[in-house]
């Protein structure tokens, strides 16, 4: 079946030499390929009756041709045709616009079949396909016609022609993939029945059944390749299991000055399982902003320094670095654990001292930025490796830090919410760990909309803020004016704030200040000693000022809904309520949208589940960094719930030795091979 699969698209009767380039031109070189150009819609040349007939419908009927066509000029070639038809014993008018030659192809008492646009209230129709009742699609009173994306010089009717001889020289060789159990259990169509039915359905049940059988194949088959792979990963990557000593962490935990939610519970006995195990982790630990995932880590670092281990985190900035040593340390050096910082900002002499006490075991958790992963910086024994915010580190980045030490377990961490079952598809190689529930007595940040001529209130209701003792963000989108966009920038909006608010300090932060002017404003901010913070987006991750409570979000229409969520949990972090503005004049419908939703909600799940629909996955996670598969048919959104079940099915499948032995799974086996995956494997 492999071999016609694989076959050159030139072996299908009537692809000569320049068909088989114009197919080509398309990503259409095998027969596989070919038969794998679904629709991407159906004409529906299916015959209608009027009773079910909806106002302003493409439709098609069937009728009888009543008395003579009446033609009307219109200067030299514009023209109407109308002639009136019987249908179902009521005479309706069909109309036809700039084709005087259809005339002569409507004599009284003809049947016909007119496809068009149907007007409920003037009884007609304008007709776009006219078809005579002895054609082949008329005698089968119209049918579900399959139009597939051309390019080059392709036709429909070609497709169409082409696809039919595909599958009948070689439709008796589309064998099963699935196993049989698996079609069973979710009475799937068969294989080659689905292949036939999606290009030709009979109707449009058919057609359903053909695209839902297709859909669970892809899903299953990318679900697979993941399963497979990290199986594979695991036996191949042995890693080492921690003896972490349980009743420690326990202690520890209870002398945490906050108890843990019940998802944070959750999560870290996922982690300390893993600790525990001979693999080495693979995990993805993702949370809204403010949930707890700086504590869940704080525990898995315990634990494998506890077990005799050193633990790395690795951060994208320097003043998260900062916040995260600080936090750390409060957290963990009363239990004996030495925490230190390695940052590109150290002097050469306490850069030497630092990592020869790393080398020497001296430090037991290092918090740094790419300073990390620098060829000089070695660890006695590294046990546990974490990345805050993943998705700003390349592999090749997170890699070489895994490669420190022998086999590590690794923690990805991310403050950007994905619904999880994208989470499962784009980091499918990993397990996913979510907390999705908020410590208690948090308040949601209440959140508004305003227009750039209601400033002058927004900088009023700062000001409350602002006598109350309180500290405020605005954020902008650029550093200095530019004549491309017409935004706000820092620079400018520091020197209106620094006049309109001379009793207070407003503070100017952005990326192209040095490490050390960063860190001197932010402390500054920190201590209270700078009111008004205007920055742009380098605040977004890792900033914990618990006394801001205002925040102004400039030009908001140009962030992304997760970004604007990341920068409004800035504020919201102490006990007093919180309050950020979008200043916003969107031109597009979506933009508004963006603007409603943020006003409407404080769940960073719901919000990235709508930024979904207004984007598509490809949008939301970036081509580069998604790796998510291009399906032909599947639909990440609208096909969630088939995802969840191929992972399930996938998952318990490579989990069998039966699975890897019996010949009944060859051909998922041997899919397994043509991806790659199984490549230097040998099985018994």
């Amino acid at each position: 079946m492999q071999d016609v699969w694989n076959a050159p698209v030139s072996q299908v009767y009537g692809v000569g030499e320049e068909r088989a380039k114009d197919l080509a031109a398309v990503g259409i070189t095998t027969v596989g390929d070919l038969l794998e150009y679904f629709p991407i819609r159906y004409e529906d040349y299916r015959v209608r009756d009027l009773t079910e007939v909806r106002d302003g419908e493409r439709v098609t009927l069937a009728g009888t041709v009543y008395g003579e066509p009446s033609v009307r000029f219109y200067g030299k070639r514009k023209s109407r045709i109308a002639v009136r038809m019987v249908i179902d014993r009521v005479v309706v008018t069909a109309v036809w616009f700039n084709q005087p030659y259809i005339r002569k192809q409507l004599a009284p008492g003809k049947e016909i079949l007119v496809t068009g646009k149907w007007d409920k209230h003037k009884l007609q129709i304008v007709v776009s396909e006219m078809t005579e009742v002895d054609s082949a699609r008329a005698r089968n009173r119209g049918e579900l016609v399959p139009v597939y994306p051309l390019g080059g010089d392709l036709t429909h009717a070609f497709l169409r022609k082409t696809i039919e001889r595909a599958l009948q020289q070689f439709g008796q060789h589309l064998g099963e993939l699935l196993p049989e159990e698996l079609v069973a259990r979710y009475r799937l169509m068969p294989r080659a029945e689905a292949i036939r039915t999606i290009h030709f359905p009979d109707n449009a049940e058919a057609g359903k059944q053909a695209r839902r059988r297709i859909m669970f194949e892809e899903l299953f088959l990318f679900q697979l390749k993941m399963q497979a792979y990290r199986r594979i990963s695991r036996q191949q990557i042995k890693g080492v299991a921690q003896e972490v000593p349980l009743e420690e962490v326990r202690r520890f935990v209870r002398s945490l000055p906050y108890p843990l939610t019940g998802a944070q519970k959750r999560v870290v006995k996922e982690i300390l399982d893993d600790l525990q195990a001979p693999y080495a982790m693979n995990r993805l630990l993702q949370g809204d902003v403010g949930s707890g995932k700086t504590v869940v880590a704080a525990i898995a670092l315990f634990a494998t320094v506890k077990a005799g281990f050193q633990g790395a985190l690795m951060v994208p900035t320097e003043i998260l670095a900062e916040q995260h040593v600080q936090s750390l340390a409060a957290m963990l050096e009363p239990h004996g654990i030495q925490v230190a910082l390695l940052s590109g900002s150290l002097t050469a002499k306490k850069r030497r001292e630092m990592i020869g006490a790393l080398q020497m075991g001296l430090i037991d958790v290092v918090v740094g930025t790419h300073a990390l992963i620098q060829e000089d910086v070695f660890f006695r024994r590294l046990g546990l490796v974490i990345t805050d915010e993943q998705h700003r580190f390349g592999v090749e980045q997170r890699r070489i830090l895994r490669s420190k030490g022998l086999s590590p377990d690794v923690l990805f961490m991310t403050a950007t919410p994905i619904p999880r079952t994208l989470a499962i598809t784009a980091f499918g190689d990993m397990d996913v760990s979510t907390i999705d529930e908020m410590p208690a007595g948090r308040k949601p940040v209440e959140t508004s909309w305003a227009k750039h001529e209601q400033f002058h209130h927004v900088l009023e209701r700062m000001r409350v803020e602002l006598r109350k003792g309180r500290q405020a963000y605005v954020i902008c989108p650029l550093i200095e004016e530019s004549d491309k966009l017409d935004v706000q920038n820092a620079i400018d909006v520091h020197a209106q704030l620094t006049q309109y608010f001379p009793e207070y300090r407003v503070g100017l932060m952005h990326g192209r200040l040095s490490p050390k002017e960063k860190d001197d404003v932010m402390q500054a901010f920190s201590r209270g000693e700078v009111h008004v913070l205007v920055s742009t987006t380098v605040v977004e991750v890792g900033v914990n000022v618990p006394n801001a409570t205002f925040m102004v979000i400039y030009d908001a229409e140009r962030f992304g809904l997760a970004q604007l969520h990341q920068l409004r949990g800035r504020v919201g972090r102490g006990a007093e309520q919180s309050y950020c503005v979008l200043i916003a004049d969107p031109k597009t419908e979506i933009g508004r949208e963006r603007m409603r939703i943020m006003c409407e909600t404080n769940d960073g799940f719901e919000l990235s589940r709508r930024d979904l629909e207004l984007r598509g996955p490809g949008d939301f996670f970036g081509t580069k960094q998604s790796g998510l598969p291009e399906f032909k048919v599947a639909d990440l959104l609208s096909d969630y719930k088939a995802l969840e079940v191929a992972r399930q099915e996938a998952a318990s499948l490579v989990a069998q030795e039966a699975f890897w032995q019996e010949a009944r799974f060859a051909p998922l086996r041997d899919y397994l091979r043509r991806e790659g995956i199984l490549d230097g494997v040998v099985f018994d």
